[in-house]
């Protein structure tokens, strides 16, 4: 697979990981609440870490029932070799992050043409 996740016992934020097509795949996480400037990406040693606070807490609230999740969160994905993040976009509550499998030429499968040999071998049955 391209990455895979490391496990923390949080299932915060929730996210999925798609394949957009070959080599192309998005990741997306459920961050209502948070703006560009609370989120944080970084890759480092093919790591990519998603970390998420909130700039400015507000004053102290009292709430009936707090169901929407408002806590700092921080999710790894360990990327395979090649694979870089192309770009990321916060939109409606959601960051997606798209990422793309660059194969160095060197490792690209390369088709190799078969020609046919025909008249070769009519030649020798004729000589023989």
């Amino acid at each position: 697979t391209a990455f895979r996740t490391e496990q923390n016992g949080s299932s915060y934020p929730p996210y999925n990981i798609e394949i957009e097509e070959e080599n192309r795949y998005t990741i997306s996480l459920a961050v209502a609440g948070f703006t560009a400037e609370d989120l944080d990406i970084e890759v480092k040693e093919g790591v990519l870490t998603v970390r998420g606070r909130k700039a400015g807490e507000e004053q102290e609230r009292h709430y009936l029932h707090q169901g929407i999740a408002n806590r700092a969160f921080q999710r790894k994905f360990n990327l395979a070799e090649h694979v870089r993040v192309a770009e990321a976009d916060l939109s409606n509550g959601l960051l997606t992050i798209r990422l793309i499998r660059e194969l160095p030429e060197a490792m690209r499968p390369i088709q190799i043409p078969i020609q046919q040999s025909s008249h070769r071998i009519e030649s020798q049955i004729e000589k023989h």
